[in-house]
């Protein structure tokens, strides 16, 4: 059944009766504990060690030290009044070079989900964020079909230890960064240059979230089970230009539709196919050949809920601009390129639209416009409830002290976070089915290869003395959970 917004008090938008808020992290980007308790490098332990990949030559190894502090950080998490708490285990944590299972591992995300529960507070299990055991990359990694099969095995043990206190479990976050951004642009952890390695990885991700879902669904119908997406709006300069739309076109096939059509419909985009064919027929060949009998509807099992991860659409032309806009990033020294193997003629634009510290602009209503897109051609007719499971802004922050407590003034974030929550009211006013929203992220914390130089969180870190305090941002992100409501600008 589809949710709709209400409007019971004169003045406010109220959410959903059911809708749920909360806040993301990931365990890479929090916990800290690198080679604690058994936990072995991950993919980007070892990354963090190349030179030039991360900014500063920052690491997690500490981190924001959550392994340590998860109490206080729950504390936090209920002072804010959050419903939901979306995180993700580490499978090098778990699994230690994907080997036996580590049990000092799993106690810690016993601790965590229990502390979790005590508070009143639902979790939302991420299984996959990025950090693959190093000792499976050198097996090949996610370009190999093993690593799917071991995928599978690490999901299971996960529900072995927490399926009885956890209902909520997505595989993998944004496998689109953890294929292409990482095997073919090389700027993300495993930092390799390949097209044919990116489409690799990406089909034996989806072909391990796939086989995770049938396996956790076996094990209890009664799981809401998903994935999350990491998707876009890719609208074209001049929508009456052919180069131009067919840029936007390259944009949402390669970002959007390359995951969301194997795993709603059971194939990849064949435009997007012929478009690979065309620059790098090697590759696409290299990719028939590990696709197997079944394998694609595997990777369309069924699902409960889809997870959205927005942060800005994409303005794209057949043509450079006159001043490049510029992206997100990092200015590190260890070359990347363009994570889309069909990247011929495709120059982002500016569309003169506010940006965030990581230059990315700031446009709430591409967010519904993506909600409602990805309802009507995916999720309705199959009954896939959808949740923003990241949105969230960095900033530059300017911690002060006043009467001896730190304090942040983040007006931007703050209203970059009403902005988006009106964006989704809007799209449920329009019939589409939200269920939830997580912003990104609870906590400062590393930023991949931007290291500790950005901050999303709306709680600040001191990343010296690991003292944490709630920015305004989250204090009223606190009151719009209490309120259930935003303020309406109809009624200014």
């Amino acid at each position: 059944m589809t949710t709709t917004a209400l409007s019971a008090r004169p003045g406010l938008r109220e959410f959903p009766p059911s809708f749920r808020f909360g806040a993301a992290t990931a365990a890479f980007q929090i916990e800290g504990a690198a080679f604690e308790d058994g936990r072995r490098a991950s993919i980007w332990d070892a990354f963090c060690r190349v030179p030039g990949a991360v900014l500063r030559g920052d690491n997690g190894d500490v981190a924001c030290d959550h392994y340590h502090r998860y109490p206080q950080d729950v504390a936090l998490m209920k002072e804010l009044g959050l419903q939901t708490y979306r995180f993700s285990t580490s499978w090098s944590r778990v699994r230690p070079d994907g080997g036996p299972l580590n049990q000092a591992g799993l106690d810690f995300y016993r601790r965590l989900v229990d502390e979790l529960l005590d508070a009143g507070i639902r979790p939302w299990l991420t299984l996959y964020h990025w950090d693959l055991p190093q000792a499976l990359e050198e097996r090949g990694g996610w370009t190999v079909r093993e690593t799917s099969e071991r995928f599978a095995e690490y999901a299971l043990d996960m529900h072995d230890a927490l399926g009885d206190r956890v209902q909520d479990w997505a595989t993998l976050n944004e496998p689109w960064c953890s294929s292409f951004l990482s095997y073919t642009a090389g700027a993300h952890a495993p930092g390799h240059y390949s097209a044919a390695e990116g489409m690799l990885s990406a089909h034996h991700l989806l072909l391990g979230h796939g086989t995770a879902i049938r396996e956790l669904r076996a094990r209890d119908a009664s799981l809401n089970l998903g994935v999350t997406l990491n998707l876009t709006v890719a609208d074209p300069v001049d929508a009456t230009d052919p180069a131009d739309v067919d840029a936007a076109r390259r944009i949402d096939g390669q970002f959007n539709r390359w995951f969301l059509d194997p795993v709603f419909r059971g194939r990849y985009p064949g435009d997007i196919l012929d478009d690979f064919r065309r620059v790098d027929p090697e590759a696409v060949a290299a990719l028939e050949a590990a696709v197997h009998p079944g394998d694609l509807e595997t990777i369309a099992a069924p699902l409960d809920t889809l997870g959205v991860n927005y942060y800005h659409g994409d303005f794209v032309a057949g043509r450079p601009p006159a001043d490049a806009p510029g992206g997100g990033d990092a200015p590190t020294s260890r070359r990347t390129q363009s994570p889309f193997p069909a990247s011929e003629n495709i120059f982002w634009h500016d569309r003169g639209l506010p940006r965030t510290s990581m230059n990315w602009e700031v446009q709430p209503e591409g967010l519904t416009r993506l909600l409602r897109r990805v309802h009507e051609e995916y999720t309705a007719e199959r009954g896939v409830a959808l949740v923003v499971t990241e949105n969230g802004a960095a900033y530059e922050d300017e911690p002060v002290v006043v009467d001896g407590r730190v304090e942040v003034d983040d007006a931007e974030r703050t209203e970059f976070v009403e902005l988006h929550l009106g964006a989704i009211l809007d799209a449920i006013d329009q019939g589409v089915d939200v269920r939830g929203f997580f912003y990104w992220s609870l906590l400062d914390n590393f930023e991949w290869a931007w290291g500790y130089d950005k901050r999303f969180g709306i709680v600040r870190v001191d990343y010296e003395t690991q003292e944490r305090s709630i920015k305004r941002s989250g204090l009223r992100y606190s009151r719009i959970i209490a309120d259930r409501a935003l303020d309406d600008p109809a009624h200014a």
